[in-house]
């Protein structure tokens, strides 16, 4: 039988190898870019998995003044759509790697949200 100590000491490293890969996982998803769009491409976003927001591009053919609140809530749809994209992206990369950490799915770990 273990000892307390190296039971807390195995906890401890499996503590730091679990905060290790959600750095790395975090990183990751930095890095992975999803594209949100509306109007048919007319505003597009660009985002990080994590929800970063890296780019906005609107079709010159909607820069005219009486088109103003068509735009603003075509960015708003363009964002949502981003946002949609970088969650499920997120939530694909948290399952795949709390697979590999042999946790069960739908464990919410901090950091990560």
């Amino acid at each position: 039988m273990k000892s307390m100590e190296e039971m807390i000491q195995a906890a401890q490293k499996a503590a730091e190898t679990i905060q290790s890969q959600m750095n790395e996982m975090q990183a990751k998803l930095d890095a992975i870019e999803v594209e949100g769009m509306s109007g048919g491409g007319l505003v597009k976003v660009r985002a990080s998995a994590r929800g970063r927001i890296l780019r906005v591009e609107i079709d010159e053919s909607l820069m005219k003044p009486e088109e103003k609140q068509m735009v603003e809530d075509l960015v708003t749809a363009a964002f949502n759509d981003a946002r949609d994209k970088a969650d499920r992206v997120s939530a694909d990369e948290m399952r795949r790697i709390q697979g590999g950490m042999g946790l069960p799915p739908g464990l919410n770990l901090p950091g990560l949200g």
